[in-house]
């Protein structure tokens, strides 16, 4: 038994604009499927389920999404979008833009959005709340890297502002000065990113999500 949607509603999908999914649902032979699974399966199973949907490619151009929501008059955003401009930070400014032109959209909002994507400054909100986290420096883009003595190795380098394991590999986990230098210069050259080293802690990688302001 299939689920259809009891109200079906005007959808309009923010996708990297390469990545807008096909008209109609591809196969595996499609040679972008794997590139675009999550904007695939969004899309069509809110079709199928009984919506209509419009895919929107965004890179640099709001306007785009202004002439869409004109055209299109969207009950709400469904967001994919995790960059804008090629810059991860920028994105929290189109959930903004969503919020000027009040219509409503799926995710979180502007000011999480921003924190999140400052690895820095999260860990310094969650030490404030007593949550513990690892021990960390930001080695800014263009500063010579000098390692605190509170430091200590192993440590794990990757970019401060983008997800997704970007930049991360093997190389990641530094032990010496030497080590750390290389790969925060290596953050440095291929993400345009200021690089964070934080206390490596050895064992599974588990997500927590943190929801709510009350004590």
């Amino acid at each position: 038994m299939k689920f259809k949607a009891s109200k079906p509603l005007r959808v309009l999908a923010l996708v990297h604009h390469d990545l807008v999914p096909p008209d109609e649902r591809p196969d595996d032979s499609d040679p972008y499927r794997e590139l675009r699974k999550t904007e695939d399966d969004v899309v069509f199973t809110l079709r199928e389920i009984g919506h209509e949907v419009q895919p929107v490619g965004v890179s640099n151009d709001l306007s785009l999404i202004d002439v869409a929501v004109q055209d299109f008059r969207p009950h709400v955003a469904y967001n994919l979008l995790e960059e804008f401009d090629g810059y991860p930070l920028f994105a929290p400014h189109v959930v903004s833009y969503l919020e000027l032109r009040k219509l409503p959209y799926t995710g979180c909002n502007p000011r999480g959005l921003t924190l999140t994507h400052d690895k820095s400054l999260t860990k310094k909100i969650l030490s404030y709340h007593g949550i513990h986290v690892p021990r960390f420096h930001v080695f800014p883009v263009g500063r010579k890297v000098r390692r605190p003595r509170r430091l200590t190795f192993p440590l794990l380098v990757k970019s401060l502002i983008d997800d997704g394991s970007v930049g991360i590999a093997q190389a990641s986990v530094v032990d010496t000065d030497e080590k750390l230098t290389e790969r925060v210069e290596f953050i440095h050259r291929t993400l345009g990113a200021h690089a964070i080293a934080e206390q490596y802690i050895d064992g599974r990688e588990i997500y927590v999500s943190v929801i709510g302001q009350r004590q």
